[in-house]
Parts: C-alpha cells; sequence; structure tokens
C-alpha cells in the first residue's frame, strides 16, 4: 500500500507563487500557458491567474486524439509563428508524460526554443528535464503517492489505481 500524501491547498497555492516568481525573474516570457490535463489543468489555471498570461489546455490523460495529440499539431505551428508555449503539468515523475509531448511537438516541426515545461514537483531522477519547478523531489528516497487538492475528492480505489499503473515510483 502506497504512502498517500495529501498536499494541502495552501501549500499548493505557495507552489504555483514559486512558479510565478520564476517566471517573473526569467527572460523567457511565454505568450500562452498550456494546462496538460489532467493533472496540470488546475496547475496551470493558478498559474494563469498568478501571472496574467492566457491559458490553453491539452488532455492528454483523456488519450482522445482530437484533445490530446491533434492540439500539439497546432500549438506546434504558433511556435513556429513566434509563440512561446509554457506547458504545466502537476509532477514531472517518470517524464514519460513530458517526453510523450515533447517527441510529439518535435514530429509537428515545433520551434524548440518556444516550448518550455513546469512542474510543481519535479522529479531529479525523471528521465526528462523541465526548466521550471516549485519543489525537487528524489524518488530514490521519496516514494510517497502525492494528493493533489483537487485528486483529493477521488476514491481511495482510484488513488490506489493511478498509484499502481508505475510501481517503481512508490516501491
Amino acid at each position: 500500500m502506497p504512502l498517500f500524501t495529501p498536499i494541502p491547498h495552501d501549500e499548493f497555492v505557495a507552489q504555483v507563487r514559486v512558479l510565478a516568481a520564476e517566471l517573473t525573474k526569467s527572460d523567457w516570457t511565454p505568450s500562452f500557458i498550456i494546462g496538460i490535463g489532467r493533472g496540470g489543468l488546475a496547475p496551470a489555471v493558478y498559474l494563469s491567474h498568478a501571472t496574467g498570461l492566457p491559458m490553453l489546455s491539452v488532455d492528454h490523460s483523456s488519450q482522445v486524439e482530437d484533445f490530446s495529440d491533434a492540439p500539439l499539431i497546432r500549438l506546434a505551428a504558433r511556435t513556429r509563428d513566434g509563440e512561446r508555449l509554457l506547458f504545466v503539468d502537476d509532477i514531472n515523475d517518470t517524464g514519460a508524460t513530458i517526453g510523450k509531448l515533447r517527441a510529439a511537438l518535435a514530429t509537428a516541426g515545433a520551434a524548440r526554443d518556444h516550448v518550455r515545461f513546469a512542474t510543481l514537483l519535479d522529479n531529479n531522477q525523471s528521465k526528462e528535464r523541465v526548466e521550471y519547478r516549485a519543489e525537487v523531489i528524489d524518488r530514490r528516497v521519496r516514494k510517497d503517492w502525492f494528493v493533489f487538492p483537487w485528486e483529493a475528492v477521488a476514491p481511495a480505489a482510484s488513488l490506489e489505481a493511478d498509484a499502481a499503473e508505475v510501481p517503481e515510483r512508490i516501491a
């Protein structure tokens, strides 16, 4: 059984403020914040409000092509026109989501220097790196399954199933 570690709302808000501060001090300003569905949607909305930047979404977790893959082709075209996109997710754990999105954007011809990623939690053992993070974790040490505020309403069985998808994250 995984150790479920709730992230309180005030801690989540503090993490968003860290990301907003990182963006403010950066010399790179996105044209759009892109929420990665499902876990990155709430952080992206909050970050949009914190920065005043507009937000779009890619519904990656739905695995419905019209809402997950097709938007990446349109977004890649926007980067070629000069727009900068900041993709936001809740956690960079194994790097699978970020790797898939980067590969799809590259295949669609995205301008590489116009795409960046931000996460609330960044596993320093991940296969992928992000440009902005609120907190770094080390999965060799922290095996917790983090429960973000929007997940707090999920049934325990649903949380357990999500945690079991990649057992090495929590074992």
